[in-house]
């Protein structure tokens, strides 16, 4: 737990100007996950069941407690031994993030 608050502090401060959720398209960041996350995971908010089992739904992802910009921001940089490497430029990765919050609480 320690290593991932050390991880999320030093992505912070890596973090370029402007990386809110306020400066985001949330219809863009769903268009890319169609596009590149839907193969795996459940990307709508009506979806309980991901299309690969092991891949958690984003609306699970948006509902979990601490799921904030950041972590969220923090988690789409980090390796993931059952995922593909896949590396979202920063746009994508504000867009994808906020629509992935934009899922919380249905």
């Amino acid at each position: 737990m320690k290593a991932m608050t050390l991880l999320a502090a030093a992505m912070a401060a890596g973090l370029p100007q402007g990386t809110a959720a306020q400066d985001a398209d949330i219809a863009a960041g769903k268009a890319y996950a169609e596009t590149i996350c839907a193969a795996c995971h459940a990307i709508l908010p009506d979806e309980e069941v991901s299309p690969l089992l092991a891949a958690t739904p984003f609306q699970e992802v948006a509902n979990t407690r601490g799921m904030t910009e950041l972590a969220l921001t923090v988690w789409l940089q980090s390796s993931h031994p059952t995922m593909p490497n896949i590396i979202l430029e920063q746009d994508d990765m504000r867009n994808v993030v906020a629509y992935i919050r934009s899922l919380k609480g249905g």
